[in-house]
């Protein structure tokens, strides 16, 4: 018994005219009535009652339709699935991201993929850089928002935003009014960094624009959430410097100066598994260029 013997036999069963359903199935009435005979022998038992005038299901024929009826949709379904998940709108993805990709770029990409794949499973896990890495080579993770960035043979790594630096200065500080702010203007300050370990760190990238600036940053803080850093800064403990886009966190007690340097922050990249053949993966990655293009 194959699948067309179910859909030729339904046909029939909902027409309960050989003509029109052969008409339906778009093949000639003989072949379609070899096609149930057959169908009968199989089962064991007649499907039909047939005269000159009507035709009609026996009690056998009522209960196969059920089941019959019940299997096609179930294969339909199965094709319909196996279809969207060769185009990546079902399944699981597992996203890692530093914390500075939540302020504008991520939001807008989880937003669109959403809006798209709805029936996707998303995890999202806030890793550093190095926990990123890890992550993507124990494969934990599809992709990784990372910053600064990933250096890995194993991994494309595309950069998405390159970004200036700013300032976030306590309220009422000296520098916290006027225009661009040279960084060497920030020499005295206490700095309110991140953890060097694990690298790549972002505060390395710091310390090298301050050498470059011509000082050596003094450190008075670590902390590991940007939000704890800003809630420092606005505590007067120190200054910090960030990526341009942590201005959407309206902190009180914080002012933001954008910082002239003679490089930029570092950029937010993509990374994910070379050999990664995830069709959702392939779909998250089409939406995050259509979202960075805007």
């Amino acid at each position: 018994m194959e699948l067309r013997h179910l859909r030729y036999f339904v046909a029939v069963a909902e027409e309960l005219h050989f003509g029109r359903a052969a008409e339906r199935l778009y093949m000639a009435q003989p072949p379609l009535s070899q096609q149930i005979l057959q169908l009968e022998r199989e089962v064991g038992v007649p499907l039909f009652v047939r005269n000159s005038r009507r035709v009609r299901l026996t009690a056998a024929g009522q209960a196969f339709l059920e089941d019959a009826t019940e299997i096609l949709g179930r294969v339909g379904r199965a094709v319909q699935r196996a279809q969207r998940a060769s185009r990546g709108e079902v399944g699981w993805l597992g996203i890692g991201f530093v914390a500075s990709a939540t302020h504008e770029l991520l939001p807008a990409i989880l937003r669109a993929f959403r809006a798209q794949c709805p029936d996707v499973e998303m995890t999202l896990y806030e890793l550093s850089t190095a926990g990123q890495t890890q992550a993507l080579h124990e494969k934990k993770i599809h992709v990784g928002f990372a910053r600064p960035p990933v250096e890995d043979p194993a991994l494309v790594v595309e950069p998405l935003a390159q970004e200036s630096l700013v300032a976030a200065l306590p309220q009422g500080h000296i520098l916290a009014a006027g225009p661009e702010l040279p960084l060497e203007a920030l020499a005295g300050e206490a700095f309110i960094t991140y953890p060097r370990q694990p690298k790549p760190s972002f505060t390395d990238y710091v310390i090298q624009a301050c050498e470059q600036a011509g000082f050596v940053p003094r450190i008075a803080q670590e902390t590991l959430q940007m939000q704890t850093a800003l809630s420092l800064v606005a505590a007067g403990l120190g200054v910090s410097l960030l990526p341009a886009s942590v201005q959407a966190i309206q902190r009180r007690g914080v002012v933001y100066r954008p910082v002239q340097t003679s490089t930029a922050a570092p950029a937010l990249t993509l990374a994910y598994r070379r050999d990664d053949p995830s069709p959702v993966l392939a779909r998250f990655l089409e939406v995050t260029e259509a979202v960075r293009r805007q």
